[in-house]
């Protein structure tokens, strides 16, 4: 009995981390998405805050 409550208390443990493991992982994915998109668009962005730097400066 005593060696059933101790495997329980190590499955409830390991299921504590799987949910820092699901956050970690969709921290990853949205990461990826952003440089992705970063890269794609970097020179329309940077073209954008030029134009409004310049608009400011006028």
């Amino acid at each position: 009995m005593k060696l059933l409550k101790e495997v329980e208390k190590k499955l409830v443990r390991s299921e504590s981390g799987q949910g820092m493991v699901e956050y970690a992982l969709i921290l990853v994915l949205v990461s990826i998405v952003v440089i992705v998109i970063l890269l794609t668009m970097g020179g329309q962005i940077a073209n954008v805050f030029s134009n409004v730097v310049s608009a400011l400066n006028s």
